[in-house]
């Protein structure tokens, strides 16, 4: 088997806030261990999940230590495929300006259609 055949395409769907469960934290630290594999990674933040990547976010009032700008790693790992879904970020009051990281804003149709060309899809 090729080096080639042995490369996966790999989506993360992040759905939930960042803060009150350890899904988010824990997909992240899966995207930087698969990342050293070099598998083709991509990421989808849907929903509450954008939030994961709200500039300025301050935790102090929570007890836990913040861990947004630990995506801005993934350019690092080569991880550069980060989705965002319009309308969740529209609903958030957000624009891109407010993330820590570079994405790319798509409909829900059309990450609908990169979740359909994946050999893996991983929701968190």
């Amino acid at each position: 088997m090729s080096e080639e055949q042995d490369i996966k395409k790999i989506m993360h769907v992040m759905r939930r806030a960042p803060h009150g469960s350890i899904y988010t934290y824990e997909g992240l630290e899966m995207i930087l261990i698969m990342a050293a594999y070099e598998q083709d990674l991509s990421v989808a933040f849907i929903g509450d999940g954008i939030y994961a990547l709200k500039k300025d976010q301050d935790t102090a009032g929570i007890g836990i230590k913040g861990f947004s700008k630990t995506f801005m790693a993934l350019d690092g790992y080569d991880v550069e495929k980060l989705y965002v879904d319009r309308q969740s970020l529209e609903e958030r009051g957000l624009t891109e300006d407010d993330l820590v990281v570079d994405v790319e804003v798509m409909d829900a149709s059309e990450i609908g259609r990169l979740m359909n060309e994946q050999d893996v899809v991983i929701h968190h």
